[in-house]
């Protein structure tokens, strides 16, 4: 058993949690979503971000406008729609059911180290 690979499958887990909890703030344009999920220590790469953006959109939980910038091309900025923030709510209550449980079962005794 590798610890990395658990990380890792863990992190895929909830990085759909993360990019929503950051566009329900406010529209962002994908490098501003990468640049806030490392400063919160969660290394995501672009190959991996926009993939994501993608099926949220397909889903109909994102949707994007574009901007002009005064840097460059045009940016495409992400933004929340209802149903995603209906889903956004949806993962709330199912993060906060996981948390629960977790705490449980780390709070539980181990009978063995009471026995003497």
């Amino acid at each position: 058993m590798n610890a990395v690979n658990i990380k890792s499958q863990m992190r895929k887990g909830y990085l759909e949690y993360c990019v929503l909890l950051i566009l329900r703030k406010k529209p962002a344009y994908a490098s501003d979503i990468i640049s806030e999920l490392k400063e919160a220590k969660m290394i995501v790469v672009e190959g991996t971000l926009y993939p994501l953006l993608t099926r949220l959109k397909n889903s109909e939980l994102l949707d994007y406008r574009w901007e002009e910038s005064s840097q460059g091309p045009p940016r495409k900025y992400y933004e929340m729609t209802e149903r995603g923030l209906a889903f956004l709510e949806e993962l709330e209550i199912a993060w906060y059911e996981i948390n629960q449980v977790v705490l449980k079962i780390k709070s539980t005794p181990n009978p063995s180290e009471g026995a003497a």
